[in-house]
This record gives C-alpha cells, sequence and structure tokens, in this order.
C-alpha cells in the first residue's frame, strides 16, 4: 500500500507541473502576439492642426488667350501656304458665334461671320490670321485670331495609268516613287515597269517629264531616278 501511495503523489506531482508549463508558454504567445511589431512603420496620419502642412496655392486669374498650336499629329513644314481642299479652326478669342471650322473652297475663298468672303489660298496661316484680324478691328474691340490647319488635303499626288489603284494620294509625309507604286498597289499586266514617268510643273509653268525604270531601280542601279513626289506631281504607268 505504502508504494502505490508513493506513486500516485508522484504521478499527481509530474501532470501537475506539465499543466503549469503549458500554462506558462500560453501566457507568453498570447502577450508576443499583442506586442507591436518594433520593425513595422507606423503610419503618419496628417494633424489638422499642424502650420507645417503644404498647401496648394491657386493659379492667379488671366484674360490672357491659352496659346493654341497645331495638332502633333499633323505637323506643318515652315512657311506651309494653305491649299484648296483644307479645313481650318479660326477661333476668336472670346467670340464663340464667329469661331468656326471651314474648308477651303476651290475658288480658294472662306466664309465667315462679320468677315464675309475672305481669300485663304496662298497664304500662310499666319498671314490669314492677321487679315481676319484687321477686319474684325472694324467692328470689334481689339480681336485676338488664331489660325489652325487642321487637315491638310491640298498636299497631294495622282498616280495614273496599270495600277491596280489609280487616284490622288495625300503627300503629308515624304514619298519617293517606289514608296507611291507600292501605295497604289502594284501593276497591272502589261504595264510598262520600264517606261514609267512623272509629269512635273516647272517653276517656268512649263511642264517636265521625269523618267523611271523600275527595272534598273529595284536592281539597284540608277537609285537617283527614285526620287521624293512634289505636291501636284502626276506619276504615270503606261
Amino acid at each position: 500500500m505504502g508504494l502505490r501511495q508513493e506513486g500516485t503523489k508522484l504521478y499527481r506531482l509530474v501532470f501537475a507541473f506539465i499543466v503549469l508549463l503549458g500554462l506558462y508558454g500560453w501566457n507568453a504567445w498570447a502577450q508576443e502576439a499583442q506586442a507591436p511589431d518594433a520593425g513595422a512603420a507606423k503610419p503618419v496620419l496628417p494633424n489638422p492642426d499642424s502650420k507645417d502642412e503644404a498647401k496648394a496655392t491657386p493659379l492667379p486669374a488671366t484674360d490672357t488667350p491659352a496659346p493654341r498650336v497645331s495638332p502633333a499629329s499633323n505637323p506643318l513644314p515652315e512657311g506651309y501656304v494653305i491649299g484648296i481642299g483644307d479645313a481650318l479652326d479660326i477661333n476668336v478669342w472670346k467670340e464663340g458665334e464667329l469661331s468656326k471650322q471651314v474648308g477651303i473652297r476651290p475658288d480658294g475663298m472662306i466664309t465667315l461671320p462679320l468677315v464675309g468672303d475672305i481669300k485663304a489660298v496662298g497664304l500662310t496661316p499666319n498671314q490669314l490670321q492677321e487679315q481676319i484680324t484687321a477686319s474684325l478691328a472694324k467692328v470689334l474691340s481689339d480681336p485676338q485670331v488664331t489660325v489652325i490647319v487642321l487637315s491638310v488635303n491640298s498636299l497631294s499626288y495622282n498616280i495614273m495609268g496599270n495600277v491596280l489603284k489609280p487616284g490622288y494620294y495625300p503627300l503629308n509625309h515624304p514619298v519617293t516613287i517606289l514608296d507611291a507604286l507600292a501605295l497604289s498597289g502594284g501593276f497591272r499586266d502589261f504595264a510598262k515597269e520600264k517606261k514609267i514617268y512623272i509629269l512635273r510643273a516647272a517653276p517656268n509653268g512649263k511642264q517636265q517629264k521625269l523618267y523611271f525604270n523600275y527595272k534598273d531601280v529595284i536592281r539597284g542601279r540608277n537609285m537617283a531616278q527614285n526620287i521624293l513626289l512634289q505636291p501636284k506631281d502626276t506619276l504615270v504607268v503606261p
């Protein structure tokens, strides 16, 4: 009986020790989980009472019209002269009823409120702007006019003859004869590829005839023939 009592006491002591260890471990884990991470950055909240906070400064009001530029997708060469078919945006500052978009008519004229018909062909955008300003100054006080070329339709060339897609093509970027032939879809049957030529108006008003031998150029010979087209050129494929 004495040995059994001693064994029971030892068993109870061991069990109590295990329970205490479990409680101690649980308490330590709970405190660690609740403690803030020392390495974690704390969010900084704005202090509404702080005087060091940066504040946006409103821009001063101005009566100066915002600058207007030609669309980036359609850059114009320096000194560009307005031609028939071009589309213009005429803007009169603070005069919405006088501002409008117009196309250049076949007679080279445009029509504007309070101005009437005015010739635009042969003028640069700045020259036309000055003429419109001068006309409006007769009825308005200090008119501020801006002229923007919206689309260039007067810069074009014509390709005709034995090609798949003859017609007029825009010339708003550099185009060689080979480029133009590719854009036209290529040759039809029986096209005379060695006798292609360009009809071009010379400065003296006479018409030039510039020959192009397609067979030579594609073989790398006489590459100087592959010239850039100019506005109003006619490319003929006999």
